[in-house]
């Protein structure tokens, strides 16, 4: 059986983005999981996933969560989410609501500023967050990502890495959004930081 939910992701194109508040995503309109986010990340869909830190010790909810990730999800945890959340590539917000208001328990939004601010709100908390799998897919980048990085950390426009790299001006901007989603970077220097600082950087020139 479908919910509102999970008609809405099977639009996602690019990226999902949960806020989960607590509990077993069973009685909750907006819970972490649901089966469907496997199909989702099989076609490319990125997902990120920002739970409390209870969830790590909720047995099913867990187990759950660390098959998502294991998938490809990058699933971070908080003493405390402080709201329900779900983002849809960018551009749709989806809130949960009285029942009295929407027999389904969720309201969808795309008003700019409601995203804006839902965008925001998740993209401060994100840095502050714990991996669930330490090492897993949250932050690993591939070679090409930060050979990327090095070049445009030294300079190189957008066009020029792209000649190095024998792609597209449009997959070095690609490329350059999925890094900065994966670190949790709020612009190329953010970025360019949090890899320096793991190493990443100097490990490749050298």
């Amino acid at each position: 059986m479908t919910t509102p939910r999970d008609d809405l992701l099977a639009d996602a194109r690019r990226e999902v983005l949960v806020m989960s508040t607590s509990g077993p995503a069973a009685r909750a309109p907006l819970g972490a999981v649901r089966p469907n986010d496997h199909v989702h990340l099989g076609r490319g869909v990125s997902y990120r996933i920002l739970v409390p830190d209870t969830a790590r010790t909720a047995p099913a909810l867990s187990r759950r969560l660390g098959t998502l990730a294991l998938a490809g999800a990058s699933v971070r945890t908080l003493p405390t989410v402080p709201t329900d959340a779900l983002v849809l590539d960018r551009s749709l917000v989806v809130l949960p609501t009285d029942r009295a208001i929407s027999s389904s328990g969720v309201l969808a939004f795309r008003l700019p500023g409601v995203v804006t601010t839902t965008v925001e709100l998740f993209d401060r908390l994100w840095p502050a967050a714990t991996p669930l799998i330490e090492g897993g897919h949250d932050e690993e980048l591939d070679q090409r990502q930060v050979r990327l990085l090095e070049l445009l950390t030294t300079g190189h426009t957008d066009e020029s890495a792209a000649a190095e790299l024998g792609v597209s001006v449009r997959t070095v901007r690609r490329m350059v959004a999925d890094i900065m989603r994966r670190l949790g970077a709020r612009s190329r220097f953010q970025a360019g930081v949090k890899a320096a600082d793991r190493g990443w950087l100097l490990a490749e020139a050298g």
